[in-house]
């Protein structure tokens, strides 16, 4: 008789820690479809291994340095501003890239920023649209992969994915892209921008030569980066010293 009072009661307990088990499941999947769909991001899923470090934000979030070896933290936030294009930047840089945009149109050069923030989905379309690129052009999966992620930021180690980094581009029919670089290389830390890719700092940054790619580290910090020649893997090396 205590044998099968002993049974039941084991049966019992197995019964309830399954219900517990299974309400925990569906609260945690029920949490992940509230982040996709308040946030427009998917938890980042691909064959990239992302098994590096969290980004150090000791510095502030001015000079947060994600790159291929510093991915951005998990609980990293935004509140973003749109542009009149409808591309959305952290409203904390927006201030000064208006100025920017302003001071350069007042030289006569018509620009615009092709793009600012972006979501991890966004990013992976983007990476995996250049793959498919080279797959096309006949090189192997692996290949693909390797090629692509000099021109494309592995999601999740995107700049633009902070919402600190914009790609500036010139309106072709009114000015050249030349000149709207060139003015950009010349004039962006007065306003807190720097060149974030520079053709001759490639080893160090890991990515190719981009003119329109400009990043806000704040107009003390975007002085002293060109003043010395650093790119912001240099600077902010210094820093840590």
């Amino acid at each position: 008789m205590q044998h099968k009072r002993y049974n039941r009661k084991k049966t019992f307990l197995k019964q309830i820690t399954a219900i517990i088990l299974l309400i925990i499941l569906m609260v945690t999947i029920s949490q992940i479809g509230l982040y996709v769909l308040k946030s427009e991001k998917m938890p980042f899923r691909s064959s990239f291994n992302l098994d590096v470090k969290e980004a150090d934000t000791s510095l502030g979030w001015n000079l947060i340095l994600v790159n291929n070896e510093n991915k951005i933290p998990t609980n990293y936030e935004i509140e973003l501003t749109e542009l009149s294009n409808g591309k959305k930047v952290d409203k904390r840089i927006y201030p000064q890239l208006q100025k920017m945009m302003d001071a350069a149109r007042s030289t006569g050069l018509e620009l615009f920023v092709r793009e600012g923030y972006r979501t991890t989905r966004e990013q992976q379309k983007i990476m995996e649209e250049k793959m498919e690129e080279y797959r096309n052009d006949g090189y192997s999966s692996k290949e693909a992969k390797r090629m692509a992620k000099k021109y494309v930021a592995v999601p999740g180690t995107s700049e633009h994915q902070l919402g600190l980094s914009v790609d500036i581009n010139a309106d072709t029919s009114q000015c050249s892209s030349e000149a709207v670089y060139i003015w950009l290389e010349e004039n962006a830390y007065k306003y807190g921008f720097i060149k974030r890719y520079p053709a001759e700092k490639t080893e160090i940054t890991g990515v190719n030569d981009e003119p329109w790619h400009y990043r806000y580290v704040g107009e003390e910090d975007a002085t002293k980066i060109q003043g010395s020649g650093l790119c912001l893997e240099e600077y902010i090396a210094q820093l840590m010293q």
